[in-house]
């Protein structure tokens, strides 16, 4: 084991000496997963009777990361997952910023500030929402590292299958939504033409709005056509070019008659609900527009393959994050408003004792209410120490006297 590795391991018996995991529910059927600071190998396929049996283990073996089962077993500590014999399953959604657009540029804050903006997304536009979860059924989890897990251990929920699953993802993250339902097409008879052969009958083909009484997708698609013809009336070409990449290749002239077309309806537009009133080319554009820039935006992000995983192992609450030190930290809705990871999941056991670090590169960051900028050999306390080699960004110990050390 290297000196890293060790003064993690350290630091981490020191929490569980002191600390507990909190036990999920109906923890004597789930199954348990360990990784740990001194042995290269997942330790699977343990089971424990009782908190107590669990937390000695922990003191014992410290483990670098640990997990528990989001399914219910027969016998969770079966060697095999078929002599297991699955009874259901928690309802989980998972969040992680390295997952983000753009997360290689965003530092270790920026990408904590940015998936907690998207559980928030998750939970207030969807899970309590559309999907109608009562907020007391889910149990918010900052993961210890760059994300946050959503459990939902309902009975209602316990039973549903990995294809169940996989249409709750596909629905929050608009994968598969019909433009042509949202914005059905409404055929109107217009003239009738007689003809030699007899009369030929014509007919418009004008999309419908929906209502402002529909639900889910439909209504989320309504406000934001909304948004997007005040966007149309209101911003420059060039702008509304730029804001709607579906668009950009347009030439300005035809942004512009689209911009007169929807000015002359906007005030009827959303009354009758129907785009009737506008060319057939604007139309095409704005439900454009709303299938490939307006959709996305108004998804919700999450692990697309960890939801439909009716066997999978997610961390254990009360345990902290091999790579960070952090707490894997349950929250409430209302606590992640103003959750910061950074001040609010350090424990508590980690002192303010100075020690010995080397930075492999320079780096800044806010920690407990401190603002640090370090580079090269320096002293912080152990709780950033704790962070920063959990990181990798540091070496335990000054580099210059373990050189002079072999000689």
């Amino acid at each position: 084991m290297d000196t890293n590795s060790r003064f993690l391991l350290k630091s981490f018996r020191k929490y569980y000496k002191e600390n507990h995991p909190i036990m999920p529910d109906r923890f004597t059927k789930r199954e348990f997963g360990f990784m740990f600071f001194d042995r290269d190998m997942v330790q699977r396929h343990i089971g424990f009777r009782t908190p107590e049996e669990l937390n000695r283990f922990m003191i014992a073996q410290v483990p670098s990361h640990s997990y528990y089962s989001t399914a219910y077993y027969r016998k969770p500590n079966a060697p095999t997952m078929e002599e297991k014999e699955w009874l259901g399953a928690d309802l989980i959604f998972d969040l992680d910023a390295d997952h983000l657009e753009g997360a290689d540029k965003m530092s270790y804050s920026e990408m904590l500030d940015r998936i907690k903006e998207e559980m928030i997304n998750l939970t207030d536009s969807f899970l309590f929402s559309d999907l109608g979860f009562d907020e007391r059924t889910v149990h918010i989890t900052f993961s210890g590292g760059r994300g946050y897990h959503a459990h939902i251990p309902s009975k209602d929920v316990l039973t549903l299958g990995t294809h169940e699953r996989r249409e709750l993802v596909d629905y929050i993250t608009c994968s598969g939504l019909s433009i042509d339902w949202v914005f059905p097409f409404q055929k109107v008879v217009t003239s009738q033409v007689k003809t030699a052969a007899g009369s030929r009958t014509n007919v418009a083909k004008d999309r419908l709005i929906p209502p402002p009484e529909a639900g889910g997708w439909r209504k989320r698609m309504r406000n934001g056509l909304m948004d997007l013809v005040n966007d149309v009336c209101d911003l420059d070409p060039k702008v509304l070019r730029r804001t709607y990449p579906s668009i950009s290749s347009s030439t300005n002239g035809t942004v512009i008659k689209m911009q007169d077309d929807v000015r002359a309806s906007r005030k009827v537009l959303f009354d009758k609900n129907t785009m009737a009133t506008l060319a057939r080319n604007t139309q095409e554009a704005l439900v454009k527009i709303m299938a490939e820039d307006i959709a996305p935006s108004l998804s919700a992000e999450v692990d697309k393959p960890v939801t439909p995983d009716i066997k999978r192992i997610i961390r254990l609450p009360g345990s902290v994050h091999g790579k960070s030190g952090l707490r894997v930290t349950p929250i409430t809705r209302s606590e992640l408003t103003d959750f910061d990871p950074l001040q609010d999941a350090v424990p508590s056991s980690y002192s303010d004792e100075p020690l010995k670090i080397t930075l492999k590169r320079d780096y800044g960051f806010n920690m407990k209410g401190e603002q640090f900028s370090l580079s090269g050999e320096t002293e912080v306390p152990e709780y950033a120490a704790v962070f920063l080699v959990g990181r990798k960004v540091a070496d335990f110990g000054y580099a210059s006297e373990k050189k002079e050390s072999l000689f």
